[in-house]
Order: structure tokens, then C-alpha cells, then sequence
């Protein structure tokens, strides 16, 4: 007959080698998750990338500023990466709203836009 404390270490040993397995297998996983990941980035980035110059035609230039258009620029340029867009006048803010929702509307969460004002 097992002690009380017996069925509680066997059921660690088996837990200890299920953990073991799950972090191996966590790992040989992260690969090709990350590199789907870096894919599925660089896809957004296009998408988004790709309804700015039609969200400018539509909407025009007037009412943003030089900063504005050179920040989300540089947002594209880096791949949608940095994100420090700080739309101020109403028509920037207008652009902004349109471009969260182009965004989410391409499959992307609203978090991926690079509208920011830190001030």
C-alpha cells in the first residue's frame, strides 16, 4: 500500500515529463511561428501601405501638416513599425479615423495603426 503522499509524487514525475514535452514542443514550434509572424507584418504594413495614397486622393492634403504626412511616411517606410503619428487638426484626425478603420477592414487590430500623440 502506497503512503498518502504517493499518488500526489506520481502525478508530479508524469506532470514534470508533460511540461517537459510541451516546452520542446513550444520551441520547435517558434520558428516558423515567428517567421509567420514577420509575414503577416510585413503583409499589414502592404495592405495599409496601399490604402494611404487612395485615403489621400479621396480626402486631399488640406488641413495636414507637413509633420503629420512626414511621420506616417516614415511609418510606412519602416515597415509599420515605429508608431509616433500625432494627428492634431480635424482633418488629420478625420484621416486617422479613416485609416483605422481602412486598416481594421484589411485584417489588421486597430492597435496597428501608428496614431499616437504623446503630448
Amino acid at each position: 500500500m502506497d503512503h498518502p503522499g504517493a499518488a500526489a509524487e506520481r502525478g508530479r514525475g508524469a506532470g514534470g515529463a508533460a511540461v517537459t514535452a510541451l516546452a520542446l514542443l513550444l520551441v520547435l514550434l517558434a520558428s516558423p511561428a515567428e517567421a509567420q509572424s514577420r509575414d503577416w507584418t510585413a503583409e499589414k504594413c502592404r495592405r495599409y501601405g496601399q490604402v494611404w495614397p487612395e485615403a489621400l486622393a479621396r480626402f486631399g492634403r488640406v488641413g495636414l501638416s507637413p509633420e503629420f504626412l512626414a511621420q506616417h511616411e516614415a511609418f510606412i517606410a519602416s515597415g509599420c513599425r515605429t508608431r509616433d503619428v500625432c494627428p492634431r487638426s480635424p482633418q488629420e484626425i478625420a484621416l486617422a479615423d479613416v485609416m483605422t478603420i481602412a486598416a481594421m477592414n484589411a485584417g489588421t487590430a486597430s492597435s496597428f495603426v501608428p496614431f499616437i500623440c504623446r503630448d
